[in-house]
């Protein structure tokens, strides 16, 4: 058996057996009875002794009842809030006061109708009051004691020692969610790690102790500190702060050289039961300075649930996300709908694992294909279609023309036209940034599908809406993981002109706006999503270089490879003749609808659909027809001659 140590002998008293504090508490009490009887009664003590006695009968009874009934002696006072120690001053207090008024009653009454050869005195009132102040002031120290050795039990390193492999941590944030890490830590005796010092912009918090951890100064000071006290892993522990700041701050932590983490918040761990132990590495989404954004799930909810939903391109980085989180929404069925079997396969054995209940059909096709797209519309019927199948690798369409085309113009215009035919009630349509006066085929064909659903809307009993946005990180074909795999090789990051800006959105955030919006829709609008401030590629690609550990420019090198066919330095959301409309979030936008000529539409897309098959066809001269803004290369070089 394990040998104990004292201070775990302490702890196992003081922290687990109630009872045991209990008793030190009576004990107390009648200590601090004694000490105010002995200055209170003065030379004519003996004449008040069997009263005395009677009033220390009576108080044990009263306080330990008292005591037991409000639980105080179980009180854990190390997470004891306001709250718990007002408690604990009004048992306390009523307790004196009560045992006093009876003890007052029973010698009254027993001098008055109990005949005894004891004589029973009055106390002075100054008695009670002095055992009050007495009590008080040794209670407090007790609970202060017993609060120290929760604390500090079993932990007994000095701040700033490494021992054991232990790895020195810097907390930064000496607030609720920097209190409960540190906790956590303190009391875990198999814990990784030796909290050694804490940061804090608060001026009043510097140069103080934190359970014999040292505040050691503000956010300022992090590298030189990093170096005084051996840190290894900082550990970045505030909940509320502006995503500006946090980011600079998270910036300085990476420089260091540290591994970086960041604690989950004070609500997270409330509300979700997560440990505060439960540290996650800092991605790039929190080097890039954004709010995070809220979406309305009741909304989304009430939307989805109980409803056949089908997804296109459900195996894709946007599609797959979407089957993700409408499958928590309790649909009826779900419906994957992709032609690249794998990813359809992997997203099929999560779900499978992750929802067991959810009713889910995982089928193979194409967009292209009339007659599988009829089949499926008419045998499962579906209420809402999600439309994220479609092509929107930008160089690779740019020398692929035709093929952007036929999946994204005409995959679309058949799905569409499918549901109108099998009364779908809503369809949903994930459009791009591309499309406002676009350099590109892929820009410029997701600017026609929204002009298809524009022109359904108006004669269909399906409400028809487009969702508008711009890159999401670590979608496939995203600059993060070229990124991250450019690095890992050892560089060059390439990026292909300094000045080049986008916008960003993680995909959860983007998909549950789009959810939002679908739900929210009333037929005909292209709701436009607001994806914050650009953010530059290149301050993306250093941040993500320090993030793994290098330095720009000199572990590894930027280059810049020049625009690539059909790229902007800028995108935009919205064409400036649509105009802007507000709704309840305000992360959401509504572009009002634009008159479109139907019957040049679809004449130009049976004029497509004849000539997509001839590659040598320029069939943009078609596309720029129907999307006048479209400009592309050959048109340039034409005007430059």
């Amino acid at each position: 058996m394990a040998k104990l140590s004292f201070a775990h002998v302490l702890k196992r008293l003081f922290v687990t057996k109630g009872l045991f504090v209990l008793l030190i508490d009576l004990a107390l009490i009648m200590a601090s009875m004694a000490i105010s009887t002995a200055i209170s009664s003065l030379g004519q003590f003996p004449s008040y002794l069997f009263s005395v006695l009677l009033w220390f009968l009576i108080t044990l009874v009263i306080y330990g009842t008292m005591y037991y009934i409000a639980k105080i002696h179980i009180i854990i006072w190390k997470f004891a809030s306001s709250v718990s120690y007002f408690k604990f001053i009004l048992v306390y207090t009523f307790s004196s006061l009560l045992s006093m008024n009876v003890h007052s009653v029973l010698v009254k009454y027993a001098n008055e109708n109990v005949e005894s050869l004891i004589s029973l005195r009055q106390l002075p009132l100054g008695i009670y009051f002095t055992e009050l102040v007495f009590s008080m002031l040794m209670l407090s120290v007790f609970r202060s004691l017993v609060r120290s050795i929760e604390w500090n039990i079993p932990y007994m390193s000095k701040a700033g020692e490494q021992e054991n492999g232990r790895q020195n941590v810097m907390i930064i944030g000496c607030g609720y969610t920097g209190n409960f890490i540190i906790n956590d830590s303190l009391r875990d005796p198999a814990s990784p790690y030796n909290i050694a010092c804490i940061i804090d912009d608060d001026p009043f918090k510097i140069g103080q102790m934190f359970n014999n951890i040292p505040v050691v100064g503000g956010c300022d000071t992090i590298s030189e500190n990093v170096k005084k006290y051996k840190i290894s892993v900082i550990i970045f522990a505030i909940s509320n702060l502006d995503a500006a700041v946090k980011s600079k701050i998270l910036k300085s932590c990476v420089e260091t050289g540290c591994t970086v983490k960041t604690a989950p918040s004070f609500t997270e761990i409330m509300n979700n039961a997560i440990s505060p132990s439960q540290t996650r590495d800092i991605d790039i989404n929190d080097l890039l300075g954004r709010e995070p954004i809220k979406s309305d799930l009741k909304f989304i909810t009430d939307f989805v649930k109980g409803k056949t939903v089908l997804v296109t391109g459900g195996g894709g980085s946007i599609g797959s996300e979407l089957c993700r989180q409408i499958a928590k929404h309790s649909p009826k069925k779900l419906i994957i709908f992709d032609i690249y079997e794998n990813s359809a396969y992997e997203l099929q054995t999560e779900l499978m694992r992750a929802c067991p209940e959810l009713d889910l059909t995982v089928l193979i096709g194409s967009v292209r294909d009339s007659s599988r797209v009829d089949l499926l519309l008419d045998k499962y019927r579906p209420d809402i279609i999600y439309h994220a199948a479609a092509h929107k690798h930008v160089p690779l369409m740019e020398d692929s023309p035709n093929e952007a085309i036929k999946n994204n113009i005409l995959g679309t215009y058949k799905l569409v036209r499918s549901a109108d035919k099998h009364g779908v009630k809503r369809f949903v349509m994930i459009s791009t940034d591309k499309a406002v006066n676009p350099t590109n085929i892929m820009g410029a064909t997701k600017r026609v599908c929204e002009m298809i659903i524009q022109c359904f809307n108006t004669h269909s009993s399906c409400e028809y809406v487009a969702v508008r946005f711009g890159n999401v990180l670590g979608s496939n074909g995203s600059v993060i993981p070229l990124f991250k795999k450019q690095i890992r090789a050892g560089g060059p990051v390439t990026v292909t002109h300094p000045d080049i800006i986008r916008y960003f959105m993680t995909i959860p955030e983007a998909v549950s706006l789009v959810l939002e919006a679908g739900a929210k829709a009333k037929g005909g609008e292209i709701f436009v999503l607001d994806m914050g401030q650009p953010v530059k590629i290149l301050d993306l690609a250093n941040n993500l270089i320090t993030l793994m550990g290098y330095v720009p420019g000199e572990d590894i090198k930027i280059e810049f490879t020049g625009l690539r066919p059909g790229e902007k330095l800028y995108e935009e959301l919205l064409m400036d003749e649509e105009g802007l409309a507000s709704t309840e979030n305000e992360r959401i936008h509504v572009g009002h609808p634009l008159d479109i000529d139907e019957e040049k539409l679809f004449k130009v897309i049976a004029e497509l659909e004849k000539r997509m098959y001839d590659d040598t066809a320029d069939v943009r001269i078609l596309v720029k027809e129907l999307v006048p803004s479209y400009t592309y290369k050959s048109e340039k070089e034409t005007v430059d001659a």
